[in-house]
């Protein structure tokens, strides 16, 4: 259902919880607010197709002005406010927006973005700015009454760009009623039990993919939704209790964190509410995932997926404790594992990642990375490496430009990450490949040790000789470097092409024989 059908049927019923403060939006208020928000876009003359930016933190807004674009059959492109204002300004220019708003804290940082985005209107939410127009404003003197012409709008989300610029993935625009159903929509009822009875955490920035859909998927299904403003372990715990949180999405570095507080912080709150975890973004370590299953019992839940949502995988608790690492079967559409050729291989033989018979998609602007992302026979890509065993359960590897080939020997830094991170001295840690005169490329290990531990060529060697006897000497680090922390998404996923990008630049930096940098 559409939220606006909540909105007649339970309006007192809240829809949005800011969990920090407690503020509440029942879905009354947000369907008016978000009817006046679609008015106010159609007095700019935003028609069907148009492109609105946002970029805006954890907050209402988020929700508010989604529904808005949503029911006037625009594409929304929402903007991490992480970015430098160059790479806003990239995003603006390339997606065609014509409208950007700003949350009140990036009102400097939108006007920075757009010196060279001739014609888009930068507005900011709220009345605070005497510079700029205030959408809430606008919107005010709009009605509070459906548009005449609602019809069906979607996302244009940008990728988090692991290699080069980041590149925005474009659907088609949905046809006729706006309560058009959604493949997540399904599969948060039918693999998750979400619905109007569900409590939903959003621990994540709102502007990534997979937390702005999941949100308004909760909408849609007539839950409440209790937003984080950013992410922290303990809090987290403390608002699953405090609200009674049924069903929360998260990344496996969340996982690490809360596992890694002290005994007396974890067992300080009550997780029991708790019906699903979901889990997705990045591989999670398989002796992770075991600690969370025995802590909050059989509840997790992990896909597999991308902003492209080509195809979908999918397993639960019981399904991976008998295939401990999987990712799961397909849920939308069919898995396939090809050569570089694009020929299928084998069970249980690495190849490719793809989907065939999957929801189209193409990158924005970029014809050549819409063709690289499809091979001979149509099916689409995400870039990863990966293998099915003989029930189709995926098992990833790796992402195929991670990969590290020393000596002739294809080496996959996940699964030497993934050992890594289990050690009691390490909070984080990537795997790279530097260059190597004789061996081609050489593995590095960048490791961030856990508070109060001694960083010294002693720690080198105990991690060393962790993963040699876990993996064999092949896959073990010859290098390691220890940094005060790591480049992350807020969604916790690696920025592994920064630290790639930084030593290809700076080849010197691989030169120490020693196999030991201190902190930088």
């Amino acid at each position: 259902m559409h939220p606006s059908a909540h909105a007649r049927s339970m309006p007192l019923k809240p829809a949005i919880i800011i969990a920090e403060s407690g503020e509440t939006i029942d879905y009354a208020t947000l369907d008016a607010l978000a009817n006046r928000s679609a008015h106010a876009l159609r007095s700019l003359d935003l028609k069907r197709g148009d492109i609105v930016a946002t970029l805006f933190d954890n907050g209402p807004e988020v929700f508010i002005f989604g529904l808005a674009a949503q029911r006037t059959g625009l594409y929304l492109t929402s903007i991490s406010n992480k970015l430098s204002a160059a790479d806003i300004g990239y995003i603006v220019r390339d997606c065609g927006a014509r409208l950007l708003i700003a949350s009140d804290g990036f009102r400097r940082l939108a006007k920075q973005a757009l010196p060279d985005c001739p014609g888009v209107t930068l507005m900011t939410w709220s009345d605070r700015s005497d510079q700029e127009q205030s959408w809430q404003a606008l919107a005010r003197s709009q009605p509070a009454s459906a548009i005449a012409d609602q019809s069906p709008g979607t996302d244009m989300l940008y990728s988090s760009g692991t290699t080069g610029r980041p590149k925005g993935v474009k659907f088609p625009l949905p046809e006729g009623d706006i309560d058009h159903p959604t493949p997540l929509m399904s599969m948060g009822s039918a693999l998750y039990g979400m619905g109007p009875g569900s409590i939903y955490l959003s621990t994540s920035p709102l502007y990534h993919a997979a937390p702005l859909r999941w949100a308004m998927t909760m909408h849609r299904l007539g839950g409440t939704v209790v937003v984080m403003e950013r992410f922290d372990a303990e809090r987290a715990l403390a608002f699953i209790e405090q609200y009674r949180i049924t069903h929360a999405t998260f990344v496996p570095t969340h996982f690490i964190r809360m596992l890694k507080l002290p005994e007396e912080s974890r067992t300080r709150y009550d997780p029991s509410s708790l019906q699903a975890a979901i889990h997705a973004a990045a591989p999670c370590p398989v002796p992770v995932k075991q600690a969370m299953i025995d802590w909050w019992g059989p509840i997790l839940h992990e896909y597999y997926s991308g902003t492209e949502q080509c195809g979908i995988t999918a397993l639960s608790s019981s399904e991976w404790l008998v295939r401990p690492g999987s990712v799961g079967r397909a849920v939308l559409a069919t898995l396939k594992i090809t050569d570089e050729a694009g020929n299928e291989v084998p069970t249980g033989v690495d190849g490719n990642v793809c989907f065939a018979d999957g929801p189209a998609f193409q990158y924005h602007n970029d014809p050549d990375k819409t063709a690289q992302a499809y091979d001979r026979n149509g099916w689409a890509t995400l870039g990863d490496i990966g293998h099915v065993d003989k029930d189709g359960y995926l098992f990833l590897t790796d992402r195929k430009s991670f990969m590290i080939i020393s000596g002739g020997v294809n080496i996959y830094p996940q699964e030497i990450e993934d050992c890594l991170i289990t050690h009691p001295k390490v909070i984080d840690a990537a795997v790279i490949g530097i260059p190597d005169d004789e061996m081609g490329e050489s593995v590095l290990a960048i490791v961030q040790p856990a508070p109060g531990t001694t960083v010294d060529a002693a720690l080198r060697d105990e991690l060393r000789n962790h993963v040699r006897s876990a993996l064999g000497g092949v896959k073990t680090p010859r290098s390691f470097e220890f940094r005060m922390r790591l480049p992350r998404e807020p969604t916790g996923k690696l920025m592994k092409r920064t630290l790639i990008d930084e030593f290809r630049a700076n080849p010197s930096a691989c030169d120490d024989m020693t196999g030991f940098r201190q902190f930088r």
